[in-house]
């Protein structure tokens, strides 16, 4: 067999840019952007990211050039400061997750396990044992009460966090399962695997109830919406797709013209739209109902790896958070595209970073050169109501 690559950690792209080719037919012609927001659109990217790009480097925090206009003088910026560095791994660390309920945070390593930390005081809980090779992902159950993680060993498992037990193994992938997410049910886990498929699984039996031969190359991100009616994957083929979880049938495939290897998506808070991270250096954001490409964010560094991004709501304000290979953590506008914070302190690439669903709170993890959780608090912003965040992106 072939060797596993040390292992699980947001495999770094081998050659795979020479396998991309450009998908056929993809039409291109729903991609000119208005919504009224200001964008890039699709065809437009290089130029509009150059000047974004331009900014930063400047470190033009007011904007200058052509975004100027579109950032307000006196905007709010986020201030986290390192609250907590979590150690106990022994490898890279490749995801972590706060739980919904905000008193937990997960994380999932290479070194073949999970630890559960409590969010508040930074304390380990408990370690999960069980799986034979590295963990790409972990997932939490809309109570909190179950945990998803998908390893290298080709399996999804699900632990029962109260119990501390692993209740199922979820057999079917025929390669390295990379990611995996339950619905807001938390009646079925959709996970995507190296082997090209996305497999939808009852939590309750452990069967596959489908297996949706999704990509062309290995599937970086699986996730549903927010009522579970709906899953979206990507991979380094260089699509996004949705896809109707009741029928199995692929209702949408986002493409951009460069056609760069996507290495994670999600979608936002209210399911309107989905943002991708590629092996371009950029995160786009897309109206995934008109195909349209709405805002391009830049600055971080992303090339090798799968790297996570979340949405952060703080105060009024709309954050994109993301890792990065130059070891730190971006956070940007939603609105103005503009880097407001830059969170600086790990030793390896940042690979996996969540966001607390209460607190103004963000953990991170970095790879093996690192193989620390660092945790990120913003104590000069209230909270904000949390339900209102859902309307807006």
């Amino acid at each position: 067999g072939t060797k596993s690559p040390d292992s699980a950690l947001r495999r770094q792209m081998s050659g795979m840019e020479e396998t991309i080719a450009a998908q056929p037919g993809a039409a291109r012609d729903d991609m000119q952007v208005d919504e009224g927001a200001p964008s890039n659109g699709a065809s437009h990217v290089e130029g509009g990211a150059a000047n974004v790009k331009a900014e930063h480097e400047t470190g033009g925090g007011e904007g200058k050039g052509s975004e100027g206009h579109h950032a307000e003088g006196g905007q709010k910026k986020p201030n986290y400061q390192l609250k907590f560095l979590l150690e106990g791994h022994e490898k890279a660390v490749a995801a972590v997750k706060f739980s919904n309920c905000g008193r937990y945070l997960a994380s999932a390593s290479a070194d073949k396990t999970i630890m559960l930390w409590d969010a508040i005081t930074g304390e380990h809980m408990f370690t999960f044992l069980g799986h034979s090779h590295g963990i790409s992902d972990v997932a939490w159950s809309s109570r909190s009460d179950f945990i998803c993680s998908a390893s290298d060993d080709q399996t999804v498992r699900v632990w029962d966090v109260m119990e501390r037990s692993c209740v199922k193994v979820l057999h079917g992938h025929t390669s390295y399962v990379f990611n995996c997410s339950f619905n807001p049910q938390s009646n079925l886990i959709v996970s995507g695997s190296f082997d090209e498929t996305v497999r939808i699984w009852d939590v309750k039996s452990g069967k596959c109830l489908r297996v949706l031969p999704a990509h062309s190359d290995p599937v970086t991100a699986v996730q549903f919406n927010r009522d579970g009616s709906l899953i979206v994957s990507c991979s380094f083929d260089g699509l996004c797709r949705i896809w109707d979880t009741a029928t199995g049938q692929c209702l949408k495939s986002l493409i951009d013209d460069d056609n760069p290897p996507v290495s994670f998506v999600t979608f936002s808070p209210n399911s309107k739209f989905i943002l991708a991270g590629s092996l371009d250096n950029k995160l786009r954001l897309w109206n995934y109902t008109t195909g349209k490409c709405l805002k391009t964010y830049t600055g971080h560094t992303n090339q090798k790896f799968c790297i996570f991004a979340a949405f952060a709501v703080h105060g009024d304000s709309r954050w994109v958070v993301c890792g990065s290979e130059d070891k730190n953590v971006y956070i940007w506008d939603v609105q103005t595209k503009q880097v407001v914070q830059k969170l600086e302190g790990h030793t390896d690439t940042v690979v996996g970073v969540s966001v607390h669903p209460k607190l103004n709170m963000i953990a991170s993890s970095g790879l093996a050169g690192d193989a620390t959780i660092r945790v990120w608090m913003d104590e000069s912003t209230q909270p904000s109501r949390f339900p209102s965040t859902a309307d807006v992106i």
